[in-house]
């Protein structure tokens, strides 16, 4: 194994390994005591003829849905390990995407106080993001991760081949993500990475490089920003909104696609608002729109969009918490009231999206 990036945290320090003899390594793991929770399509492409036949008291594989992302879901998982007498002196281990990731955080934060775990992650989304940091998130009906706390892996296993295997719209959704980390340090892969984007679609291998920069980026961050009362509050630059259009759309955009829109959002409005310089947004956009979905959205709703902005957990009292930028590299946190002006504003956006 080799490491590629250390976190120092108050909770524990930990690390992210490239490693390279995997099922070994969860072979090792299952010896041990550990118990898994996979992501169903990823045990049924990598894991269904493997190591797990000779351990099948010791996983259960779940549907990576937004919907499993709930106290209920949570609640019937901890009933099997109870059941499965799973103690402090084991620890569970997550294979799967953030939805694997999220639901496996928050039940080792409050499964007997709290047990260790262990991230295997298998999106681009995962690998370039959510496995640091540390936060554990599930949803509360239709408000997204409104539930949650700080709970890091003791250790990260970064296995690229997974990437092989991934849609095209999955690398999309990570790209999204990657490109929100790229604009807030005025990254030169911003460049970089747009300028050959077909290129990773079809080969994305290439996007090892990517990745790294992207931890490396929010390494720095968490570090001096761990529980997200400052400057780590920056990284939710285009997700306010996002998160907004996921819910609107049922999710049919992926994370990583709503947050780029959502970016194009905060700089729509930041350009209105008087932050943003006209030849900033429209550079800004021009980059964007590569990583747009594909969506009709004349039949978007805006007036849900709306309701979901209301409810989101950024929020002080009936002003919206969002991330806005004057350029990239300089974005700031701003309150603004959803008033007429603001809801013309979102209203324009939609009707002249392409």
């Amino acid at each position: 194994m080799t490491p590629l990036v250390n976190i120092k945290s108050s909770i524990h320090n930990y690390s992210v390994d490239i490693v390279d003899d995997l099922l070994n390594h969860i072979e090792n793991a299952l010896s041990s005591g550990s118990f898994f929770i996979i992501d169903e399509n990823v045990y049924k492409l990598y894991f269904s003829k493997s190591v797990f036949e000779k351990f099948p008291n010791s996983f259960l594989t779940i549907k990576p849905s937004e919907e499993n992302k709930s106290i209920d879901k949570c609640q019937s998982i901890i009933e099997k390990l109870v059941e499965k007498k799973i103690r402090h002196n084991q620890s569970l281990v997550a294979i799967g995407g953030g939805v694997t990731q999220d639901i496996t955080a928050f039940i080792a934060s409050i499964y007997l106080r709290g047990i260790k775990w262990t991230f295997i992650p298998t999106t681009l989304l995962a690998q370039a993001d959510s496995c640091i940091g540390g936060k554990t998130s599930i949803n509360l009906k239709d408000i997204k991760n409104i539930i949650g706390g700080f709970n890091p892996p003791v250790k990260i296993y970064l296995d690229f081949k997974f990437l092989e295997t991934l849609s095209q719209e999955d690398i999309k959704s990570g790209i999204g993500e990657m490109l929100h980390f790229y604009f807030y340090s005025n990254s030169p892969y911003i460049e970089m990475m747009m300028g050959e984007y077909n290129s990773l679609l079809n080969n994305p291998k290439k996007l090892v490089k990517y990745i790294i920069e992207s931890l490396t980026i929010k390494k720095m961050v968490i570090e001096i920003d761990e529980f997200d009362k400052d400057e780590r509050n920056k990284f939710n630059y285009g997700h306010t909104f996002g998160h907004a259009i996921e819910t609107a759309t049922n999710y049919r955009i992926k994370h990583g696609q709503a947050v780029t829109v959502g970016m194009d959002i905060a700089n729509y409005i930041s350009y209105h608002y008087g932050f943003m310089d006209e030849i900033n947004y429209k550079k800004t956009k021009q980059i964007l729109e590569i990583n747009f979905p594909k969506y009709n959205w004349l039949n978007f709703d805006n007036s849900l969009f709306l309701e979901s902005l209301s409810k989101d957990k950024k929020n002080e009292g009936i002003k919206l918490g969002c991330i806005l930028s004057k350029e990239p590299g300089k974005l700031s946190k701003e309150f603004l009231l959803i008033d007429e002006k603001f809801k013309l504003l979102i209203k324009n956006y939609f009707e002249n999206i392409e």
